[in-house]
């Protein structure tokens, strides 16, 4: 684990680590995941998801389900995400993929600067993703299970661009929305999008 950044682990048997994907894209879910790691098979190569090619990502994606002690993801749609706020809607999503872990964490470390209520200690960690393996681990897990979800949609609407910008503020994005509107899965409490419903 040498590429990691010095890191104090808490004294816990099982410590938990929670990342998310897709606080800033205008369309789509935001995607969560809780890994617990087994110090008994460890994974190469963990890292920030985004300094990751698709393929290593995509290969450390079914490495880390098959030899982690526990994973689960969570996730808030685009209607949950209107009703809560982006903020609200994450802290929810994280909790969800905790709470589908079949292993409870008695310790509970997550990227960023904020932790929502787990019912165990909780310890944020900024710049987790490259501090923490665990972390590090459910960036991958979620990253690549959006990205798909992103592919996917791209299929059904390809139009958008989907596949290349997963759903971000882009200028091929906003071209998109202007010329054929949002589609279902679009935040209608984003400002661009509003602004392409005519309702800002």
């Amino acid at each position: 684990m040498k590429e990691f950044e010095p890191f104090e682990y808490p004294q816990a048997n099982y410590i938990a680590g929670v990342d998310e994907v897709g606080r800033g894209p205008l369309v789509g879910a935001v995607v969560t995941a809780a890994v617990i790691l087994d110090p008994d098979n460890p994974i190469e190569g963990l890292t920030d998801s985004k300094k990751l090619t698709d393929k290593k990502r995509e290969a450390l994606f079914d490495e880390i389900k098959a030899k982690a002690l526990s994973w689960s993801l969570g996730r808030c749609e685009a209607s949950e995400i209107d009703q809560l706020n982006i903020l609200q809607a994450t802290m929810v999503a994280m909790q969800r993929a905790v709470a589908g872990l079949d292993v409870k964490p008695d310790y509970v470390l997550v990227d960023g600067n904020r932790t929502p209520e787990f019912g165990v200690t909780a310890q944020a960690v900024v710049k987790g993703d490259l501090r923490v393996a665990e972390i590090s681990a459910a960036s991958i897990l979620a990253k690549v299970t959006r990205d798909r979800e992103m592919a996917e949609l791209d299929v059904q609407f390809p139009a958008y661009g989907f596949a290349k910008h997963k759903g971000y503020p882009t200028k091929a994005h906003f071209e998109a929305l202007a010329e054929h509107g949002p589609i279902s899965e679009h935040r209608r409490s984003f400002k661009p999008v509003k602004r392409a419903l005519g309702i800002e």
